[in-house]
């Protein structure tokens, strides 16, 4: 299944010499149209009394969309194309994140402070109370983004070089969202203990650490014992910014359809790294009848090929995810585009609620089951309802790193996502608003507080 809907992640930049007559230009954007292409922003770069010389930004939906859209332009008579660049990858070239120097260095003094000799001082203050490195150093500031790129995104195994530009734009977001400094570490090894053992040596260096895109089951193994063996944060964003910011999602929808998270069906469909930990926040905010489906169907006791994890949560039905959407009150997908049908959303009980969370395609196209289901949400920024880890990820770890929190436990996720949730005034819930939005300001701060909060009551913060 293809999304046909044009969007920033194709979009082209067309730079056109055109005859200065009249609907010349009316040309160019009735071809634009015709083909599906969605105009943005026109600039004027240079103008003669024969000529004119425009920039045309253009959405596409897909590499090849974009193709033909530029044939479009092309076949026009007397309209020349000088240039054409994707906008994605331009943004991309030479890296999107750099380290700069916090403090200037213009003299001989700055010099001998900064680096050598006085740069000892600092070194020796800090072998004598090894504490001093959070004062000292940017340790205090600072998280590591580590992957094996085994799990890129819905790709799959890419390896650490194709997984950087990714990780670099996490780093990003740490750094735009809640002024942390994060460095991508992308690993060339897949091997468990490899991968351990290298964070544990890079970790002196760091405030905490954010394991992204490692796949499932090693995930598991790799999150829970670095817990154990570091004193610093570790924190899986696959597993637990997805679950924080489903759950805060959820929430809100409940009061919405007025149903109690006790009461509800809720089905699940992907049990990798993701869709394990939602099931397990959603247990632990009182959920009681989670239904979990991988690509084989319902995760049943009747199974004899189920990991630790998925055992977790076996059931005693067994069939297919038709068969499990039957009367469901939640569809929840962490999975493969197109697997949710609208027959299925249309078994599931009273006002239905789905988060069909696969990206960039998801699980269903919103447009099929509007008027099916009392709310919808996805991972897209381009339809309402967007359930995206970056409301979760850089609060927690500003609250965690603030606090010199020992670790991040289950306490601190439950009221992230209720903080998240609580930024929603009632006033304004409706069911194309059910989640704040990623650029709301407020949540950095409400997330990072609830944190603290919880790490402080369970004793764990040393700040």
């Amino acid at each position: 299944m293809t999304d046909l809907t044009p969007n920033s992640s194709f979009s082209l930049t067309l730079r056109l010499q055109i005859p200065n007559r009249i609907g010349m230009l009316a040309s160019i954007t009735q071809a634009i149209a015709t083909t599906g292409g969605n105009l943005g922003q026109i600039d004027l770069i240079e103008q003669t009394r024969k000529e004119s010389t425009r920039d045309l930004t253009v959405d596409a939906a897909s590499t090849e969309h974009a193709e033909t859209i530029v044939q479009a332009i092309k076949a026009l008579p007397d309209i020349k194309l000088l240039s054409v660049y994707d906008r994605t990858f331009n943004l991309h070239r030479g890296g999107k994140i750099s380290i700069t120097s916090r403090i200037p260095l213009k003299s001989v003094s700055d010099l001998a402070m900064a680096y050598t000799p006085g740069v000892g001082r600092i070194c020796t203050a800090i072998a004598q109370d090894p504490e001093e490195v959070y004062n000292l150093t940017i340790k205090q500031n600072t998280v590591a983004i580590v992957t094996d790129g085994s799990a890129v995104l819905g790709l799959g195994n890419l390896g650490p070089a194709a997984a950087l530009p990714v990780m670099e734009g996490k780093a990003m977001l740490f750094k735009e969202f809640a002024g942390l400094d994060a460095f991508p570490i992308c690993l060339a090894t897949q091997d468990t203990e490899e991968i351990i053992q290298t964070v544990k040596n890079i970790a002196p260096v760091f405030g905490g650490v954010n394991l992204e895109d490692i796949a499932a089951p090693r995930c598991f193994e790799i999150e829970k014992r670095l817990r154990e063996e570091l004193d610093i944060p570790v924190f899986h964003d696959d597993q637990h910014g997805t679950a924080i910011v489903t759950l805060a999602a959820l929430f809100n929808s409940l009061k919405l359809v007025h149903k109690s998270m006790a009461e509800i069906k809720i089905v699940i469909n992907g049990a990798g790294a993701a869709g394990v930990a939602i099931a397990r926040l959603l247990r632990k905010a009182g959920a009681e009848k989670i239904w979990m489906c991988d690509s084989k169907g319902i995760i049943s006791t009747n199974r004899t090929d189920l990991t630790e994890e998925k055992l977790e949560f076996a059931v005693k039905g067994q069939g297919t995810l038709a068969g499990a959407m039957q009367g469901a009150d939640v569809f929840i997908g962490v999975s493969a585009p197109g697997v949710l049908t609208p027959e299925m959303v249309q078994s599931m009980a009273k006002d239905p609620i789905v988060f069909a969370m696969a990206n960039p395609i998801p699980e269903i196209q919103p447009e099929l089951i509007s008027k099916d289901v009392a709310i919808i949400a996805t991972g897209r920024s381009d339809y309402p309802n967007q359930i995206n880890n970056v409301l979760a990820f850089p609060g927690v770890f500003r609250g965690a790193l603030d606090c010199r929190a020992q670790t991040i436990t289950i306490k601190m996720y439950l009221e992230a996502a209720s903080a998240i949730a609580s930024l929603v005034k009632p006033s304004d819930l409706n069911r194309e608003h059910i989640i704040p939005s990623v650029f709301d300001e407020r949540v950095v701060t409400a997330v990072a507080a609830a944190v603290q909060r919880a790490a402080r009551e369970e004793g764990i913060a040393r700040n």
